[in-house]
C-alpha cells in the first residue's frame, strides 16, 4: 500500500521538454493555477529532511502508519511530526481513535464538533478544518459550522466549561459541573460529560502540541497551499517531487553559535549537581512549599515581545464565545488561588478510577499516555549517550503543572531554575498557555545543541497540561 500524506491533485497532461513532466511555463501560458506547498514539510520549525520521509520507515513504523491512514483516511501532518517518537505516536492514535471512532456516550457528530470547540479557543485553525471536514462526513448539521449559536443549546451550554477548561482551569466549581447534570432537555449526563471533558483536554493539549512544533497545514487544507508560482526557474515537476523552494539545508540545527557550544554540558552538570545534593539533604516541607509560591510568581516573568493577543480569526472564532478570554497568570496582584496539591487529589488515586467507571476503558488508555510521555527517554542530550535524564524530564513536567497552581509536596522547585533557562521557560508558558502566540524564534530559541526529536519529545510532554 502506497501511503500519502496529501490528497492527490488532478492536473493537467502538458509534457515539459526538459523533465517530461507538467511544466510551470506551459501551466501559466494556459492560465492554470496549480496549488502549491506553503511551506516546505510537516512542520514550520523542524526542516523538511530531519523528518521521517514516507516510504523509508521501518516494518513498525509502517504498521502504525498503516492504522492511522486506515482509520483516518490521510496521513496528517500532527502524525508526521510526532513519529519521531513512534512508541507516543501508537498510544496518541490509539487514544484518539477510541475517543472519536468507537462507540461512546456521545455521537460522532457531538464528538467532532466538541473537538472544534477546543481547537477554536486556542486558534488552532488546523484542527478546526480537520474536524470541520470529519464533522460533515460523520453527518453533522452544517448550520452549526456558521456559529455556535446556531449548534444546539446541550452544546452551547459546554461554552464555558471549554472556555475555563482551556485558559484558566483553576477557576472551575462544582458548580460548573452541577450546572450542566442538571435536569431538564438539554442536560448531560455523567457519562456524557466525562466523554466532553475528556475530548475538550485533548484538544485543547494537541493544539499546545500543533504550535510548539509549527506544524503546517496539509496542501489541500485552507492556508496550506498558495497559488502563486514558484519563485525562479522552477518547475511545476519539482513540486509534485517535493523540491518547493530554496535549499533549506541552511537551516538545520547543526548551526550553532558561540553561545550555545557548551549550554548542554552546563545543563548535564547542573542535573549531576542536583543529584549528589539530593542525597546529602533534604529541604523541610516549611522551605519546600516556599520555593513553590516563588516560582509560581517567577512565571508571571516568563513572557516574550510576542505577548500581544492576536486578533482570532472570524472562521475560528465564530465556534466560541468570549473571544477576549485568555489565560492570566493567578499569582498576579490581588488574586489568590489556593494550590492544588497533588497529594489531595490525584489522577492515579482519584482521577483513573472515575474515568474508567463513566467512560470504560478511556482512563487505561489515558494512564497509559502520561506514563509513556513522562517516561519516554533514549538516555541522550544532544550529542551525549548514557544521560540519566530523569530530573530534567520533571523539572518541566512540574513546571508546566506549577503554571496551572498544582503542586507536588515531594518536589524541590528550586531545581526548575538551575535547569529551565529564561528562554526555555518563555517557550514553555506560551506552548501551555497561550500556544497560538508559540513562534519559530521562541522556537529557536532554547536548547541549540539539541536535536529536533529531543525538543518534540518534551513537547509531547508538555500535552498533559492539567488534565493529571
Amino acid at each position: 500500500m502506497r501511503l500519502s500524506p496529501r490528497a492527490a491533485m488532478p492536473v493537467p497532461e502538458i509534457i515539459c521538454s526538459r523533465c517530461s513532466g507538467v511544466c510551470n511555463n506551459k501551466v501559466k501560458e494556459l492560465g492554470i493555477q496549480i496549488p502549491r506547498p506553503v511551506s516546505q514539510g510537516p512542520s514550520r520549525f523542524i526542516p523538511e529532511q530531519e523528518i521521517l520521509q514516507i516510504g523509508t520507515e521501518d516494518a513498525n513504523v509502517h504498521t502504525v502508519f498503516a492504522d492511522a491512514f486506515a482509520d483516518m483516511g490521510r496521513l496528517d501532518n500532527i502524525t508526521l511530526v510526532m513519529v519521531f517518537h513512534p512508541q507516543y505516536l501508537e498510544s496518541f492514535l490509539k487514544t484518539q481513535h477510541y475517543l472519536l471512532q468507537t462507540d461512546g456516550p456521545l455521537p460522532a457528530c457531538y464528538q467532532h464538533y466538541i473537538g472544534i470547540m477546543a481547537a477554536a479557543r486556542h486558534q488552532c485553525s488546523y484542527l478546526v478544518n480537520l474536524h470541520v471536514n470529519d464533522f460533515i462526513q460523520s453527518g453533522g448539521d452544517q448550520k452549526w459550522l456558521n456559529g455556535l449559536e446556531n449548534a444546539p443549546l446541550k452544546l452551547r451550554n459546554l461554552g464555558e466549561l471549554n472556555k475555563l477548561l482551556a485558559h484558566r482551569p483553576w477557576l472551575i466549581t462544582k458548580e460548573h459541573i452541577e450546572q450542566l447534570l442538571k435536569t431538564g432537555e438539554h442536560s448531560w449526563s455523567l457519562a456524557e460529560l466525562i466523554h466532553a471533558v475528556v475530548l475538550l483536554a485533548h484538544y485543547h493539549s494537541l493544539a499546545s502540541f500543533t504550535f510548539g512544533c509549527g506544524t503546517s497545514p496539509e496542501i489541500h487544507s485552507d492556508g496550506g497551499h498558495t497559488l502563486r508560482p514558484p519563485v525562479g526557474n522552477g518547475c511545476i515537476c519539482d513540486i509534485a517531487n517535493g523540491n518547493h523552494g530554496g535549499d533549506d539545508s541552511r537551516q538545520t540545527a547543526g548551526v550553532l553559535s558561540s553561545d550555545s557550544s557548551c549550554e548542554v554540558e552546563v545543563l548535564m552538570e547542573r542535573m549531576k549537581q542536583l543529584q549528589e545534593c539530593r542525597d546529602e539533604e533534604e529541604a523541610s516541607q516549611e522551605e519546600m512549599a516556599t520555593r513553590f509560591e516563588r516560582e509560581k510568581i517567577e512565571s508571571m516573568l516568563a513572557f516574550a515581545a510576542e505577548d500581544e493577543d492576536p486578533p482570532p480569526a472570524k472562521e475560528v472564532s465564530k465556534h466560541f464565545e468570549d473571544t477576549r478570554y485568555g489565560y492570566k497568570d493567578f499569582s498576579r496582584r490581588g488574586m489568590h488561588v489556593p494550590t492544588f496539591r497533588v497529594q489531595d487529589f490525584s489522577w492515579e488515586d482519584h482521577g483513573y478510577s472515575l474515568v474508567n467507571r463513566l467512560y470504560p476503558d478511556v482512563g487505561q488508555l489515558l494512564d497509559e499516555k502520561f506514563h509513556i510521555a513522562y517516561n519516554l527517554t533514549y538516555n541522550t542530550m544532544a550529542m551525549h549517550n548514557h544521560v540519566d535524564t530523569s530530573t530534567l524530564r520533571r523539572a518541566i513536567w512540574n513546571y508546566v503543572h506549577c503554571m496551572f497552581g498544582i503542586r507536588y509536596d515531594d518536589y524541590d522547585y528550586g531545581e526548575i531554575n538551575q535547569l529551565l533557562d529564561r528562554s526555555f521557560k518563555v517557550y514553555i508558558k506560551n506552548v501551555v498557555c497561550s500556544p497560538e502566540k508559540t513562534t519559530k524564534r521562541m522556537y529557536d530559541s532554547f536548547w541549540r545543541q539539541f536535536r529536533h526529536s529531543e525538543k518534540v519529545r518534551h513537547c509531547q510532554g508538555m500535552q498533559v497540561k492539567y488534565l493529571l
